[in-house]
């Protein structure tokens, strides 16, 4: 890949990148590791090209498939709930692949990420980008999400790119002691809610509304 694709151009440049980083602070992010990320990663090669000039904007965007590229705040705020005020993590589960923008903004902050899809050919595009941008780390399956990947927990961290109607309790037992839970719940009306698991059992807090897509049952190939 071509640096001149990683910086981008125009409606991509870095300059675009600040005002998008600039907007994120004023809505409440402080994370600066996550914040410095953010302005790194090229959002525009997540995109199809006849939307890589609205990359940098702070909406959220179609990939394909009826899903959505998330609005830069939502993946920052998950992103900086999930650290909890960390430094970094060890091992992440992501249920809902996607584009790969959230799993590029993950991967950096943990020594490995999980990231599971059910649609095969979104999760293949976002395996070739993640190589192209040199990331080792990430670890792909393809399956129902709302089953987590429970051969690889229990997960210090676990992201939720899609919206289940109640918690899954398959995601709730995948997570260690001392571990974190980011995820959208809710049908037509969604809460963002945090879950920690002590040694004693679970406590739940909610963020903020959201809208996510929903989480589906079954895999597309």
């Amino acid at each position: 890949m071509v640096q001149s694709s990683l910086t981008g151009i125009g409606m991509t440049s870095m300059r675009t990148r600040q005002r998008l980083i600039t907007r994120l602070m004023e809505q409440g992010i402080s994370n600066l590791h996550v914040l410095d990320i953010i302005r790194a990663t090229p959002r525009h090669l997540f995109l199809d090209e006849a939307l890589a000039h609205r990359a940098y904007e702070d909406t959220a965007l179609p990939i394909g498939h009826n899903q959505t590229l998330s609005q830069p705040y939502i993946v920052a705020r998950m992103t900086e709930l999930l650290l909890n005020g960390r430094p970094s993590l060890k091992r992440v589960l992501e249920v809902g692949t996607g584009s790969g923008y959230q799993t590029s903004i993950l991967a950096p902050l943990c020594e490995r990420l999980f990231s599971v899809e059910r649609i095969r050919p979104l999760q293949d595009k976002a395996k070739q980008r993640l190589r192209d941008l040199g990331f080792r780390n990430v670890y792909f399956k393809h399956a129902d999400g709302g089953f987590g990947w429970p051969e690889k927990g229990p997960y210090d961290a676990i992201l939720s790119a899609a919206a289940p109607e109640v918690m899954p309790q398959e995601l709730l037992q995948q997570l260690a002691v001392g571990g974190r839970l980011v995820i959208p719940i809710g049908g037509a009306k969604q809460q963002l809610v945090v879950v920690d698991r002590l040694e004693d059992g679970f406590v739940e807090n909610i963020i903020e509304p959201v809208n996510f897509v929903p989480l589906l049952k079954g895999v597309i190939v």
